[in-house]
């Protein structure tokens, strides 16, 4: 059975990843960068500046909604998980460094897209009976299409987006918990599935101000201790930084030289490796952190507009950039185990231990391993949270108009029960069906983009000095 589903997602995906995704990904991405004539430029520093001057580890407590840093950082949250380390690990393995280049060359272009996907988020959000904020691509979908038309492409999103992160999603979070925290300590991935039940049962079934509670203290720590031993990682093989970006550059266009087979091939696979998990890494365009901006407490919709493009470049430009510096400089530079051409397949390394094996060359294996593992359960379980809040609200658009509780203790129970199944199953499946329902969240989500595209543009010029 597991077989059988593991085939038809890869086909799926294959087709998804290597056409349609990058088809709808770079174009809404050079849509958006045209039409508000470069805005994640224009207002980079306003929003960096915003977002610097709002940091806090114990905001105060709202009414509604969140801060508009408690709700950055649940984005992030969301943002900064396995995507950034098994992720960026499987992209470098079967595209090469140069997949890198196309992470980054997604990313700047989805700076664009999430500025739009923050903005109609706001811009359509509603408030319910108990005050909180009920906002996403749902609500700005049935915006732009009126009747059953909006309401089937709302359905199939809010469908995708519980499938793919509320259930799926936090399955990969957690196997990848369970992986790393095993090769780390020696710990039955079963056991750490069921601490993560526990932990996580306390927020899935809280609301909005818990989770932002959380999320506004992990997100910041976990960001800066994994940038320090990056950091002195680099530090130590710092002769080969100029050669790390040099091959990023190179195989970015030349990926056979490293991959073997056909140009062609190895092109194609660089390319959709690099769209594949710059989508899962930084999410702009799928319509997963609008969830989180929607909660903001802002006056414009621009002022977190902004804000949530410096999400997506402290996602792929520093904390995941970092990451993949680090395995190129120590596994693929010209001392490392993978430095010629067809290395990988007799490495005997794979997308869940590279980033341990890679931070291990200058900490020591022991070490690397604990590092990388304990870096990734606060990644993995912020993401795991937030991917619940995501899913949580488009359940409740699905299922919980009559009974809204109801619905929430349900879908979080068989959340739950998916987080512990997660650190049972297959590392390659998992992830294969959760890229599937990625994949297919971007289609109806892109449509609506490019559908509101004068409200966004209307946004941008009120806003212009």
């Amino acid at each position: 059975m597991q077989e059988t589903l593991y085939n038809i997602a890869c086909n799926v995906n294959e087709y998804l990843s290597s056409y349609i995704l990058i088809a709808l990904l770079v174009g809404v991405g050079l849509w958006y960068t045209i039409k508000t004539r470069f805005v994640q430029i224009r207002f980079f520093g306003a929003g960096m500046k915003r977002m610097f001057s709002s940091i806090s580890l114990h905001g105060k407590q709202h009414a509604e909604g969140m801060s508009s840093f408690q709700a950055l950082a649940t984005a992030i949250a969301a943002q900064v998980g396995t995507g950034n380390i098994v992720g960026a690990s499987g992209a470098i393995l079967t595209g090469g460094p140069g997949a890198i280049f196309w992470m980054w060359v997604i990313a700047f272009f989805g700076m664009a897209t999430i500025y739009s996907e923050a903005v109609l988020a706001v811009e359509t959000r509603e408030k319910g009976s108990d005050g909180a904020y009920k906002g996403g691509p749902v609500y700005y979908i049935t915006r732009a299409f009126k009747g059953s038309f909006g309401k089937f492409l709302a359905g199939f999103f809010a469908v995708a987006i519980v499938l793919a992160l509320g259930f799926f999603g936090c399955m990969v979070q957690s196997n990848s918990i369970g992986s790393t925290m095993q090769n780390a300590f020696g710990i039955p991935s079963w056991v750490m599935g069921l601490i993560l039940v526990v932990f996580c049962a306390f927020i899935f079934l809280g609301n909005v101000q818990r989770l932002a509670r959380v999320t506004e203290k992990i997100v910041p720590v976990m960001a800066l201790i994994f940038l320090v031993g990056a950091f002195v990682v680099l530090i130590a093989r710092i002769k080969y930084i100029p050669a790390t970006f040099a091959m990023i550059f190179k195989y970015a266009f030349k990926p056979q030289a490293i991959l073997g087979g056909a140009f062609g091939a190895g092109l194609k696979a660089a390319i959709s490796q690099g769209a594949k998990r710059g989508l899962f890494s930084n999410e702009a365009g799928m319509g997963s952190t609008p969830h989180a901006h929607a909660q903001a407490n802002v006056k414009d919709p621009h002022e977190q507009g902004i804000v949530a493009m410096t999400g997506v470049f402290i996602d792929t430009f520093i904390v995941l950039t970092m990451n993949a510096l680090v395995i190129i400089s120590t596994l693929y530079t010209a001392d490392g185990p993978l430095a010629q051409a067809g290395a990988v397949a007799a490495s005997g390394l794979g997308k869940a231990n590279l980033a341990q094996t890679a931070f291990g060359t200058v900490f020591g294996a022991k070490f690397g391993a604990i590092f990388v593992a304990v870096c990734l359960l606060f990644f993995a379980m912020s993401t795991v949270l937030s991917w619940n809040l995501f899913g949580k609200i488009n359940a409740v658009y699905l299922f919980g108009k009559k009974n809204e509780r109801r619905c929430v203790v349900i879908y979080s129970v068989i959340a739950l029960i998916f987080v512990f199944l997660g650190t049972l199953m297959s590392n390659d499946l998992v992830w294969e069906l959760t890229d599937m329902f990625n994949n297919l969240m971007v289609i109806p989500n892109v449509i609506a983009l490019f559908a509101l595209t004068g409200v966004v543009t209307a946004c941008v010029k009120r806003n212009e000095k």
